[in-house]
Protein backbone atom coordinates (compact mmCIF):
# COMPACT_ATOMS: atom_id res chain seq x y z
CA UNK A 1 0.00 0.00 0.00
CA UNK A 2 1.40 3.39 -1.04
CA UNK A 3 0.59 6.20 1.41
CA UNK A 4 0.08 9.52 -0.38
CA UNK A 5 -0.64 12.96 1.05
CA UNK A 6 -1.94 15.69 -1.25
CA UNK A 7 -1.43 19.19 0.14
CA UNK A 8 -3.45 22.14 -1.15
CA UNK A 9 -3.80 25.71 0.05
CA UNK A 10 -7.48 26.01 -0.88
CA UNK A 11 -10.21 23.47 -1.54
CA UNK A 12 -10.99 24.58 -5.14
CA UNK A 13 -7.42 23.85 -6.20
CA UNK A 14 -7.63 20.13 -5.36
CA UNK A 15 -11.39 19.55 -5.16
CA UNK A 16 -11.70 17.52 -8.40
CA UNK A 17 -9.06 15.05 -7.23
CA UNK A 18 -10.66 14.79 -3.80
CA UNK A 19 -14.03 14.07 -5.44
CA UNK A 20 -12.47 11.45 -7.69
CA UNK A 21 -10.86 9.62 -4.77
CA UNK A 22 -14.08 9.74 -2.75
CA UNK A 23 -16.11 8.45 -5.70
CA UNK A 24 -13.70 5.56 -6.20
CA UNK A 25 -13.95 4.72 -2.51
CA UNK A 26 -17.78 4.85 -2.48
CA UNK A 27 -18.04 2.67 -5.57
CA UNK A 28 -15.58 0.17 -4.10
CA UNK A 29 -13.77 -0.18 -7.42
CA UNK A 30 -10.22 -1.40 -7.77
CA UNK A 31 -8.99 1.77 -9.49
CA UNK A 32 -6.92 2.92 -6.50
CA UNK A 33 -6.83 -0.31 -4.51
CA UNK A 34 -3.07 -0.05 -3.87
CA UNK A 35 -3.14 3.52 -2.60
CA UNK A 36 -4.02 5.20 0.68
CA UNK A 37 -4.68 8.81 -0.34
CA UNK A 38 -5.06 11.58 2.24
CA UNK A 39 -5.70 15.28 1.71
CA UNK A 40 -4.95 18.35 3.79
CA UNK A 41 -5.80 22.01 3.27
CA UNK A 42 -3.27 24.38 4.78
CA UNK A 43 -4.85 27.73 4.05
CA UNK A 44 -3.12 30.43 2.03
CA UNK A 45 0.39 31.61 2.80
CA UNK A 46 3.68 30.47 4.29
CA UNK A 47 2.68 30.63 7.95
CA UNK A 48 -0.45 28.53 7.46
CA UNK A 49 1.46 26.01 5.35
CA UNK A 50 4.33 25.57 7.80
CA UNK A 51 2.04 25.35 10.84
CA UNK A 52 -0.33 22.83 9.27
CA UNK A 53 2.41 20.55 7.96
CA UNK A 54 4.37 20.79 11.19
CA UNK A 55 1.44 19.20 13.00
CA UNK A 56 1.99 16.09 10.84
CA UNK A 57 5.54 15.52 12.09
CA UNK A 58 4.71 12.08 13.44
CA UNK A 59 3.09 10.85 10.22
CA UNK A 60 4.81 8.75 7.58
CA UNK A 61 4.02 9.01 3.87
CA UNK A 62 5.57 7.42 0.80
CA UNK A 63 5.06 10.63 -1.15
CA UNK A 64 3.74 14.10 -0.30
CA UNK A 65 2.38 16.19 -3.19
CA UNK A 66 1.93 19.95 -2.97
CA UNK A 67 -0.59 20.88 -5.68
CA UNK A 68 -1.78 24.35 -6.59
CA UNK A 69 -1.83 27.18 -9.08
CA UNK A 70 0.87 29.76 -9.78
CA UNK A 71 1.63 32.88 -11.74
CA UNK A 72 4.28 32.75 -14.46
CA UNK A 73 7.08 35.23 -15.11
CA UNK A 74 8.05 33.44 -18.33
CA UNK A 75 4.85 33.61 -20.36
CA UNK A 76 4.08 29.96 -19.87
CA UNK A 77 0.87 29.00 -21.60
CA UNK A 78 -1.98 29.17 -19.12
CA UNK A 79 -2.88 25.71 -17.86
CA UNK A 80 0.69 24.44 -18.15
CA UNK A 81 1.60 22.05 -15.32
CA UNK A 82 5.11 22.40 -13.91
CA UNK A 83 7.35 20.60 -11.42
CA UNK A 84 8.77 23.19 -8.99
CA UNK A 85 11.95 21.64 -7.58
CA UNK A 86 13.51 24.85 -6.24
CA UNK A 87 11.87 27.73 -4.42
CA UNK A 88 12.81 30.90 -2.58
CA UNK A 89 11.63 33.04 0.32
CA UNK A 90 12.09 36.07 -1.90
CA UNK A 91 11.58 38.83 0.66
CA UNK A 92 13.14 37.16 3.70
CA UNK A 93 15.88 39.48 4.83
CA UNK A 94 16.48 43.13 5.67
CA UNK A 95 16.56 46.47 3.91
CA UNK A 96 19.78 48.46 4.09
CA UNK A 97 18.93 51.76 2.47
CA UNK A 98 18.50 50.95 -1.21
CA UNK A 99 20.03 47.50 -0.79
CA UNK A 100 18.49 44.20 0.30
CA UNK A 101 20.35 41.81 2.57
CA UNK A 102 19.22 38.20 2.27
CA UNK A 103 18.67 35.96 5.26
CA UNK A 104 21.72 33.96 4.08
CA UNK A 105 23.93 37.04 4.11
CA UNK A 106 22.72 37.83 7.61
CA UNK A 107 23.71 34.34 8.71
CA UNK A 108 20.20 33.58 9.94
CA UNK A 109 18.93 30.93 7.53
CA UNK A 110 18.44 29.95 3.91
CA UNK A 111 16.56 32.03 1.38
CA UNK A 112 16.68 29.34 -1.32
CA UNK A 113 15.32 25.84 -0.76
CA UNK A 114 15.44 22.73 -2.91
CA UNK A 115 13.51 19.50 -2.41
CA UNK A 116 15.93 17.20 -0.58
CA UNK A 117 14.06 13.96 -1.27
CA UNK A 118 12.42 14.48 -4.68
CA UNK A 119 9.71 12.11 -5.82
CA UNK A 120 10.21 10.85 -9.34
CA UNK A 121 8.35 8.59 -11.70
CA UNK A 122 7.65 8.43 -15.43
CA UNK A 123 4.64 10.78 -15.18
CA UNK A 124 6.45 13.38 -13.06
CA UNK A 125 9.48 13.21 -15.35
CA UNK A 126 7.39 14.48 -18.27
CA UNK A 127 6.83 17.84 -16.55
CA UNK A 128 8.96 20.89 -17.23
CA UNK A 129 11.15 21.77 -14.25
CA UNK A 130 10.81 25.27 -12.85
CA UNK A 131 12.08 27.42 -10.00
CA UNK A 132 9.71 29.45 -7.91
CA UNK A 133 9.57 32.31 -5.47
CA UNK A 134 7.20 32.36 -2.52
CA UNK A 135 5.71 35.69 -1.55
CA UNK A 136 3.45 37.28 1.03
CA UNK A 137 2.29 39.85 -1.53
CA UNK A 138 1.56 38.61 -5.05
CA UNK A 139 3.29 40.82 -7.62
CA UNK A 140 0.97 43.16 -9.51
CA UNK A 141 3.08 46.27 -9.94
CA UNK A 142 5.20 46.72 -13.06
CA UNK A 143 8.14 48.22 -11.19
CA UNK A 144 8.25 45.53 -8.50
CA UNK A 145 7.93 42.83 -11.18
CA UNK A 146 10.94 44.25 -13.03
CA UNK A 147 12.90 44.37 -9.78
CA UNK A 148 12.18 40.77 -8.75
CA UNK A 149 12.96 39.47 -12.23
CA UNK A 150 16.28 41.34 -12.23
CA UNK A 151 17.06 40.12 -8.70
CA UNK A 152 16.04 36.46 -8.80
CA UNK A 153 14.88 35.68 -12.36
CA UNK A 154 12.12 33.33 -11.15
CA UNK A 155 9.95 31.16 -13.36
CA UNK A 156 6.80 31.25 -11.21
CA UNK A 157 5.45 32.58 -7.92
CA UNK A 158 3.15 31.17 -5.27
CA UNK A 159 2.32 31.95 -1.65
CA UNK A 160 3.19 28.53 -0.19
CA UNK A 161 5.83 26.68 -2.21
CA UNK A 162 9.01 27.42 -0.28
CA UNK A 163 7.28 26.76 3.06
CA UNK A 164 6.12 23.39 1.75
CA UNK A 165 9.64 22.46 0.69
CA UNK A 166 11.09 23.64 4.02
CA UNK A 167 8.59 21.50 5.94
CA UNK A 168 9.03 18.46 3.66
CA UNK A 169 12.81 18.61 4.03
CA UNK A 170 12.62 18.99 7.80
CA UNK A 171 10.29 16.00 8.05
CA UNK A 172 12.34 13.99 5.52
CA UNK A 173 9.35 13.45 3.26
CA UNK A 174 9.71 12.32 -0.33
CA UNK A 175 8.00 15.24 -2.00
CA UNK A 176 7.03 17.03 -5.18
CA UNK A 177 5.52 20.47 -5.81
CA UNK A 178 3.20 20.65 -8.80
CA UNK A 179 1.83 23.97 -10.03
CA UNK A 180 -0.49 24.82 -12.92
CA UNK A 181 -0.22 28.29 -14.45
CA UNK A 182 -3.34 30.38 -13.94
CA UNK A 183 -1.95 33.76 -15.03
CA UNK A 184 1.02 35.76 -16.10
CA UNK A 185 2.69 37.89 -13.46
CA UNK A 186 1.73 41.37 -14.61
CA UNK A 187 -0.18 44.42 -13.48
CA UNK A 188 -3.15 42.85 -11.72
CA UNK A 189 -5.94 42.04 -14.20
CA UNK A 190 -8.15 39.11 -13.20
CA UNK A 191 -9.85 39.23 -16.60
CA UNK A 192 -6.65 37.68 -18.00
CA UNK A 193 -6.63 34.80 -15.53
CA UNK A 194 -7.57 31.24 -16.46
CA UNK A 195 -8.17 29.72 -13.04
CA UNK A 196 -10.70 27.05 -14.20
CA UNK A 197 -8.28 25.83 -16.87
CA UNK A 198 -5.37 25.72 -14.44
CA UNK A 199 -7.40 23.78 -11.88
CA UNK A 200 -8.68 21.35 -14.52
CA UNK A 201 -5.21 20.61 -15.89
CA UNK A 202 -3.72 20.35 -12.42
CA UNK A 203 -6.29 17.80 -11.30
CA UNK A 204 -6.25 15.87 -14.56
CA UNK A 205 -2.53 15.45 -13.95
CA UNK A 206 -3.01 14.43 -10.31
CA UNK A 207 -5.60 11.81 -11.22
CA UNK A 208 -3.36 10.39 -13.96
CA UNK A 209 -0.51 10.30 -11.46
CA UNK A 210 -2.58 8.41 -8.88
CA UNK A 211 -3.67 5.86 -11.44
CA UNK A 212 -0.10 5.39 -12.58
CA UNK A 213 1.10 4.90 -9.00
CA UNK A 214 -1.65 2.36 -8.40
CA UNK A 215 -0.21 0.23 -11.20
CA UNK A 216 3.34 0.23 -9.84
CA UNK A 217 2.73 -2.35 -7.13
Amino acid sequence: MIKILIVGATQPEISPTLKYVLDVSKNETEELENLEVSFILTGVGMVNTAFTLGKLHANKFDVVINAGVAGSFLNHKQGTVLNITEDCFSDLGAEDGEDFITIDEMGLGNQHVKIAYPFKNSIIDKLELAKGITVNTVHGNEKSIEQIVAYLNPDVESMEGAAFIQAANALKWTAVQIRAISNQVEKRNKNNWQMPLAIKNLNDFLIDLLNDLNKTI
